[in-house]
């Protein structure tokens, strides 16, 4: 239901406007009136005022059809019935806007004359109308005489009550013609508008990336002068939004305010829970236009874009090497770092990814729950099993264009191309001497740390290497040289 109040307010408005132009209409018919003949004495100005309100009070006689209104002469009633009839008889020369009143086309052209005949005494700001002027006085004394009888906020405009009232009534009267959202104020339907039209009128300054808010791009430019505003209480860690500060805090008080009610999971933000959602309700608003793919987030259809251009825009220091993602730097960051964040807690063994500690973990449980159709073979790892059923089909999709050779993955493939590049990602700690894989970094640097964690169950004996051990449990499967004539002999004694 609409409130009454803003209605109440237009009311008055209307009122107070049309008894002005009453005056103006009836003080010129008075004038007129008396009009000074020669040799008489002429009225002063607030006799004839007296003369006017007295005949406004006598002849209030001709009445408004339309909402019962009575006016004391034609004319004035004649310019009334302009509310009815949305008549605008006067136009602007300049602009083409009209009006219903002479008045209003003289006021209005002051905008186009830059006339500001009004100043204000305390700060010499100039206004165009006086009621501009009147306004801005409430900036200095502080009235504010408009007030919401819903909760007793004040508010220096009627206009700024009425949008406020819409907070109690619920009522959005502005709609999105392109999604049917509503809004409360044409403003932020115009703004909103912007997501439909792409339009980006704020532009930085300093790399010339543009943002549809002004407020999204005062806090981009904190990248560039490093301000950051919003200190942590806790630890003094400083940020440059106030959201982070907020998604900061609950590393010390463990909160997360925002839960999901399809799953139940927790978000410091509730930006990153509406996020969340999208997994739930299966949403993919993005889609690359290339290739069709679809994506939940802008973010990632933003970096499958980048297997299409093939720009890799984050660079190993160390290296050269490039990324797409600045994830994927990071994690590669930790080869020449020797960083190993995730740690085994069953044996204390170290992994620099959560994927390679997640893939370990299954040697302790010994669960292989993906089991091959074709062979019965099971996997602990899905990934492993998709890997091991192209050995069935025979698919070899990844292709060397160096040398031809093809692949059934691609992390195959990468390994392999290294042959070509002679890249050497992986450094020994102790030595600097560099390996092509993992495994063979691994391996060597058992030889400076002396670890052998391969022992012969027969005579106890350890290696460094596996391949190793397996030589070396020939000795005892095979038999020992002459045992057979031994045996024989034994027999007959």
């Amino acid at each position: 239901m609409r409130d009454p109040e803003p209605c109440r307010i237009k009311h008055t408005e209307d009122t107070e406007q049309q008894t002005e132009l009453m005056e103006e209409s009836e003080q010129s018919e008075v004038e007129e009136e008396h009009h000074v003949k020669p040799g008489e004495k002429p009225l002063d100005h607030s006799k004839t005022k007296k003369t006017f309100l007295k005949k406004i009070k006598a002849n209030k006689s001709i009445t408004c059809t339309q909402c019962g209104k009575s006016f004391p002469c034609k004319s004035i009633l004649e310019r009334h019935m302009r509310v009815h009839t949305g008549e605008k008889p006067f136009t602007c020369d300049q602009c083409g806007n009209q009006f219903k009143e002479k008045g209003q086309l003289n006021k209005h052209m002051k905008i186009h004359t830059g006339e500001k005949p009004f100043t204000c005494d305390q700060c010499g700001k100039s206004f165009t109308y006086k009621q501009s002027l009147g306004r801005h006085m409430r900036v200095h004394t502080g009235e504010k005489p408009f007030t919401c009888d819903q909760c007793r906020k004040s508010f220096t405009r009627p206009a700024h009550l009425r949008k406020h009232m819409r907070i109690h009534t619920g009522e959005k009267p502005h709609m999105c013609d392109q999604c049917g959202k509503s809004f409360r104020s044409k403003y932020n339907l115009n703004i909103h508008m912007r997501t439909h039209t792409e339009v980006k009128p704020f532009t930085c300054d300093q790399c010339e990336k543009s943002f549809t808010y002004k407020h999204n791009l005062n806090i981009h430019m904190m990248t560039h002068t490093g301000v950051k505003p919003f200190m942590c209480n806790q630890c003094g860690k400083r940020f440059s939004h106030k959201v982070s500060l907020e998604g900061h805090m609950s590393v010390h008080t463990g909160v997360k305010l925002f839960m999901c009610d399809q799953c139940g999971k927790s978000f410091t933000q509730s930006a990153h829970l509406k996020q969340h959602k999208k997994v739930h309700t299966g949403e993919k608003p993005h889609t690359c236009e290339q290739c069709g793919k679809s994506f939940t987030y802008k973010d990632y259809l933003k970096e499958h874009m980048r297997i299409h251009t093939g720009e890799k825009p984050f660079t190993c220091d160390q290296c050269g090497k490039s990324f797409t993602q600045s994830a994927s730097l990071k994690v590669h960051m930790r080869i020449h770092t020797g960083e190993k964040p995730f740690k085994c807690d069953q044996c204390g063994k170290t992994f620099s990814r959560l994927s390679n500690l997640k893939k370990h973990l299954t040697v302790h449980t010994k669960e292989k729950p993906h089991s091959c159709s074709e062979c019965g073979k099971s996997f602990s790892q899905i990934q492993s099993l998709h890997k091991h059923q192209k050995t069935h089909t025979g698919v070899r999709e990844y292709l060397c264009i160096e040398c031809g050779k093809t692949f059934t993955t691609a992390r195959q493939l990468k390994l392999h191309q290294r042959v070509h590049t002679g890249e050497k990602p992986h450094k020994c700690s102790h030595c600097d001497k560099t390996f092509s894989r993992s495994g063979s970094l691994k391996a060597h640097e058992k030889i400076h740390t002396g670890e052998k964690l391969h022992t012969c169950d027969q005579c106890g004996k350890s290696f460094s290497f596996k391949s190793h051990l397996k030589i070396h449990m020939k000795i005892h499967s095979v038999e020992k040289p002459h045992s057979d004539v031994h045996k024989s002999l034994l027999l007959k004694s």
